[in-house]
């Protein structure tokens, strides 16, 4: 097993970095051909989200591996690879997987706990499958991701250390008034933009906490009419607009959502400035122009880690939405992460981010100006954003997005539960290493059974030459004696070396079983062959 990750995520790079180098559903196709094209890999897969972009290969040489899938995410990502460089981290072997069972725990997630991310893994195997770009070590890899993200779920309380990305987004834009969420959106009116995925969490979310009304605006009015349909099955007020109306709800509701697969802004400082009645300062409008450029050239991305919005939801694929044309994003500084050189000191500096700290950004707008009590409270769940940092300067205004929530749950601590999916973690990678270490020396075994098969038909063969009267019976009963005696002899050995195999260090037990019995290398590349093209979804498979 050469199993390699290389990617970037909120632990290793700034918002404004993976907001830049988000790819579309096409480019990741893209780059799950492009990678398989490359000389060291055989197999590939991509978990893209909005918190995250990881390229998995099974190469067969580290070095190259590691330079070859950092330049293609470069490529793909359209961020320069001396820009995207110090922001990516490395894990290979076991640390490759462990990196990505703790990614499917929720232990990597923003809000830790968070199960989201299971669909997402699920969506990347799905669709590296279909491109037959994953084979036998990724099925099996992902596969195992998803059984135990599931397990760790359902053995431990790993809920509860950490809600879902829109409940503790609401306690946040809460936390402000020293009420609990339930009190504090008691009677409020709000408005969700989007009806995708994580659009409608929020909804629902929005219901549960007892505000009064949820305004649904969506750019295919039908999906903002169906959602709006089923707030109200579920108990809740509940009506559709069109995208055209949201100036005009923005100055009847107290607070908003907003979750789009837009490739610009759906809100500007000036849309909120105006719905509120008051000033855009020189401050806010020189970021928002600053920033513009950024924007241009954005891929489409969907909601947080774990939900992907659908590509009819508010905005399109030119960005347009309430912001219009030219609308940019609020720039934030990019500080870098130390290098640690290693084995990678070939390729440059690399940030090995895999398991350091969040980044610890000093930003304003997740609050409001002093004195100033909150008129409108913007919680934006997008990636690439959809409202302007910029709104945090006007007065009245609060806003939490992305980066704020990864700065918040950044210091949440941590439950014992999280222990216990780390051990979960822990052990489930001893388990599958040991799998795959067996699972090496299963063509020697098949080769040396399928040599003794031809052994005792030849044998057989030759008995016969010499007894030519024996009868079916007997000839029947003499060949079941030799098969009985040559599997007795080599069932304790068989067994026995695939126990060694799975240990650490084991594969050298497969070279031993060929050198001693002698068997023919192609015979067991054969098997090999036959092994890899034989996946679970019968078909899809990695380059032989």
């Amino acid at each position: 097993m050469s199993l390699l990750v290389v990617g970037l995520s909120h632990r290793s790079a700034p918002v404004s970095v993976l907001e830049r180098a988000s790819l579309t559903a096409e480019a990741q196709g893209k780059l799950l051909q492009d990678t398989l094209a490359s000389e060291p890999a055989v197999e590939a897969a991509v978990l893209a989200t909005c918190n995250r972009i990881e390229l998995y290969a099974d190469v067969d040489k580290f070095h190259a591996g590691v330079a070859e899938l950092s330049t293609l995410l470069a490529q793909h990502s359209g961020v320069g690879l001396e820009e995207l460089t110090p922001y990516l981290y490395v894990h290979y072997e076991d640390r490759a997987v462990h990196h990505l069972l703790s990614v499917a725990c929720g232990l990597d997630s923003m809000v830790v706990g968070e199960g989201q991310i299971l669909g997402q893994i699920k969506d990347a195997l799905a669709r590296g499958q279909e491109l037959h770009t994953a084979g036998r070590l990724l099925n099996d890899l992902f596969q195992q991701a998803l059984r135990v993200g599931k397990r760790a779920h359902s053995e431990t309380g790993i809920d509860r250390a950490g809600q879902s990305l829109v409940t503790f987004g609401l306690e946040q834009l809460a936390a402000g008034s020293g009420m609990p969420v339930g009190e504090w959106a008691a009677g409020k009116r709000a408005l969700v933009i989007g009806a995708g995925s994580m659009s409608s969490l929020a909804a629902a979310t929005l219901v549960r906490t007892g505000v009064a009304e949820v305004v649904v605006a969506n750019r295919t009015q039908a999906r903002a009419e169906r959602l709006a349909e089923i707030l109200g099955e579920s108990g809740g007020v509940a009506r559709a607009v069109p995208m055209a109306d949201v100036a005009r709800e923005l100055t009847r509701v107290d607070v908003v959502v907003s979750c789009t697969g837009a490739t610009g802004l759906v809100l500007t400082a000036e849309n909120v400035a105006s719905a509120l009645g008051v000033t855009v300062d020189h401050a806010t409008a020189t970021a928002a122009a600053t920033a513009a450029a950024s924007a241009v050239g954005r891929g489409a991305a969907g909601g947080p880690e774990g939900c992907p919005v659908p590509a009819d939801a508010a905005g399109s694929g030119s960005g347009a939405g309430v912001a219009g044309a030219g609308a940019g994003v609020a720039a934030v500084p990019a500080a870098r992460q130390g290098a640690d050189a290693g084995s990678m000191e070939q390729h440059g500096a690399w940030a090995d981010n895999g398991t350091a700290a969040a980044q610890v950004r000093k930003r304003e707008q997740g609050g409001v100006r002093t004195g100033a009590p909150v008129r409108l409270a913007l919680l934006d769940l997008a990636m690439p954003r959809d409202i302007d940092a910029g709104v945090h300067r006007l007065d009245g205004v609060r806003l939490v997005d992305i980066e704020s929530l990864a700065d918040a749950s950044a210091d949440a601590p941590m439950a014992a539960d999280v222990d216990q999916v780390r051990t979960i973690v822990s052990d489930e990678v001893a388990a599958f290493g040991a799998a795959q270490r067996a699972a090496q020396i299963t063509p020697t075994v098949v080769a040396l059974r399928s040599m003794a098969a031809d052994v005792v038909s030849n044998e057989v063969a030759r008995l016969e030459g010499r007894l030519p009267g024996l009868d079916d019976k007997q000839r029947a009963e003499i060949t079941q004696t030799v098969r009985r005696v040559v599997d007795k002899l080599l069932h304790a050995p068989t067994v026995r070396v695939k126990q060694l195999a799975s240990e650490p260090g084991g594969a050298g037990y497969a070279d031993a079983l060929r050198e001693l019995f002698d068997l023919d290398p192609q015979t067991v590349a054969a098997v090999s062959r036959a092994d890899l093209n034989d996946t679970p979804d019968g078909g899809n498979r990695g380059r032989a």
